[in-house]
C-alpha cells in the first residue's frame, strides 16, 4: 500500500476545520463560507485527503493573487495604520471575536501550504478550468446571501464600490474579471512557479 504524500497535513486540515467551522458559523453565520477564500479551505482539505492535483491547482489558481493581496493589506495596515488595498478592515474590528478573526490568517499560511503541496505532486493546469466554474458559481450564489455581506463581491465591485444593473450583469463583470483576468494570471504564474503535475503512463488507471 502505498503511504500518503500528506499524512500530517491532512490530519492538520480536519483539525483547522473543527476548530474554523463553528467559530466562523458562530461569528459570522453559515452565508460566509460561500466566499470564495472560504470555500477554499474546504476544497484544500479535500484536496489534501484525496492527493489531487486538480483540486489543489484549483485553489492555488483561486487564492494565491487575492490572498498575497489579503496579505499585503494586513501588513500595510500594521505599518502604516492605513488599507492600502482593503479588505481586511474586519481584522481590527472589535465586534469580532478575537479568536475567529485571528484565524483569518490562514489567507497566509494556504499560500504556503499550497506551493509547498503542489511542489511535492505537482501543478494540474485544469485547475484553471474547474476555478472558473467554481468562481462563476460562488459570485451567482453570493447573489442569495445577504446585500450588506456583499459576499464575493455580487453587489458591488472591490474597487469603484459600485453595483451595475441588472444583477446578470453585474455577476457577469465580477465573474469574468477573475475568470478572465486574475486567475489566467495567476495560473501563468503557478507554471513558473511549481512543476507540472507528471503525465500519467499511457493505460493507467484515472
Amino acid at each position: 500500500m502505498t503511504p500518503p504524500v500528506f499524512p500530517v497535513l491532512r490530519w492538520v486540515g480536519v483539525a483547522w476545520l473543527a476548530v474554523y467551522v463553528p467559530s466562523y458559523a458562530f461569528a459570522y453565520g453559515l452565508e460566509n463560507f460561500v466566499f470564495l477564500c472560504n470555500l477554499a479551505v474546504f476544497l484544500v482539505v479535500a484536496g489534501l485527503w484525496l492527493e489531487s492535483p486538480l483540486l489543489l491547482s484549483s485553489q492555488a489558481v483561486g487564492i494565491l493573487i487575492i490572498g498575497a493581496a489579503w496579505t499585503l493589506d494586513l501588513l500595510l495596515r500594521l505599518a502604516t495604520g492605513v488599507h492600502w488595498i482593503g479588505g481586511t478592515e474586519y481584522m481590527w474590528d472589535p465586534q469580532w471575536p478575537l479568536l475567529t478573526r485571528l484565524l483569518s490568517l490562514y489567507h497566509v499560511g494556504i499560500l504556503v501550504l499550497l506551493l509547498h503541496a503542489l511542489r511535492r505532486i505537482g501543478y494540474d493546469p485544469r485547475g484553471l478550468r474547474l476555478q472558473q466554474g467554481i468562481a462563476v458559481a460562488a459570485v451567482a450564489a453570493g447573489r442569495f446571501c445577504a446585500p450588506a455581506l456583499n459576499v464575493n463581491h455580487a453587489f458591488s465591485d472591490p474597487i469603484f464600490k459600485r453595483s451595475f444593473e441588472p444583477p446578470v450583469l453585474h455577476v457577469a463583470i465580477i465573474a469574468g474579471s477573475l475568470v478572465l483576468v486574475i486567475y489566467p494570471a495567476t495560473a501563468w504564474v503557478l507554471r513558473r512557479l511549481v512543476p507540472l503535475r507528471a503525465a500519467r503512463p499511457s493505460g493507467s488507471p484515472g
